[in-house]
Parts: C-alpha cells; structure tokens; sequence
C-alpha cells in the first residue's frame, strides 16, 4: 500500500518544474497589453493597423447600408463615416494625442490624407478600367487592396510626422521635465 502524501509529494515533484499556464498566459498577456499600449513605432502600428480594420468594417457596413441610394453616394456616406471615426480613435488611441490635438484639427489633416487615398484609389482604378476593360472584380478588389494598404502606410507616417507629432513631442517634454518625479522616460 502506498502513503498517499508520499504519493502526492512524488506528484508534487514530478510536476514542480512545470510552470502553471494560467499564470504563463496572464504573463504574457500583461506583456502584450504593455507593448501595443506603448508609445513605440511598432505599438502605434499595431493600433494604427486595428483601427483600419474598425474603419473598413464600418466603411463596408456604411456601404451596404446606404447602397440603394447608388453606389457613388455610398462610397462617399462610407469614406465619410469611417474617416471621421478613424481619425477621433487614432487621436484618441494610437497615437494618445486627444490632450494636445483638437477634432477639428485631426479631422481636417486626417481628412485630407484620406482624401489624397481616395484619389490615388479612383485614379487606379480608371487606369485598370483603361488598360484592361475587361477586368472583373478580384483583379479591381486586389488593385485597391494593394494601393490601400500602401496608402495607409504612407498615412501612419504622415500622421505620426504631422499630425500627431507636435502632441507627442509635448507628451514626452511633460514627462521629462516633472521635477522630482523620476519616469520611464526619463530613465531610458
């Protein structure tokens, strides 16, 4: 007959090294909800990229909505609709500027990047209308899938450099220049 705390410590030992995966996972979700919500090129990429994703959603959700009114007045009710919301939450959430940047600012300067999208967008697409009349959709859903995606990286950039840049030159100088309070930033 075995000794059952024998047997649970040779358990207990056995299973010693094996870490437990709820606090694994707790870790290491605590490390990606410190480096998305950080303020580094490549958390505010992570955020830029999701807030894309909201945007496009809701830019399709405006689409189908107010498609009967034709397909011209939904394209522009969904560029508009999802313009507005994409640049409050990159002022809000990616780049943490709603402290130092207006609504109307981040509107008009953001509004004007995805105007220059838009463009560049219809312009491409009359170009493929032109050199291949017969394209179907996947070649014009491609085509604009590749312009945007490009565009939105040119726009991030803008963003950060114009944009958002001033807000987070300021955000950096309040935290540096705090006397007696020693931060982050002022450490690194």
């Amino acid at each position: 007959m075995t000794c059952p705390t024998l047997a649970m410590r040779r358990t207990s030992l056995l299973l010693g090294d094996v870490p437990d995966p709820a606090l694994v996972a707790g870790r290491a979700m605590d490390s990606i909800r410190r480096r998305v919500n950080g303020e580094g090129t490549i958390a505010q990429l992570t955020r830029f990229g999701s807030v894309g994703l909201i945007s496009s959603l809701l830019y399709a959700l405006t689409f189908l909505t107010f498609g009967s009114l034709g397909s011209l007045a939904a394209n522009v009710l969904g560029m508009a609709t999802s313009t507005l919301v994409a640049n409050e939450l990159h002022r809000r959430l990616t780049f943490h500027a709603s402290a130092a940047v207006g609504w109307l600012r981040a509107q008009l300067q953001g509004g004007g990047l995805a105007v220059v999208g838009l463009l560049a967008t219809s312009l491409a697409l009359l170009a493929l209308q032109a050199a291949a009349p017969d394209a179907g959709w996947p070649v014009q859903v491609l085509l604009i899938g590749a312009i945007t995606g490009a565009i939105g990286l040119v726009r991030f950039a803008a963003l950060r450099a114009w944009v958002f840049a001033a807000a987070q030159t300021r955000g950096r100088a309040r935290l540096t220049h705090n006397p007696g309070c020693e931060t982050e930033v002022q450490r690194a």
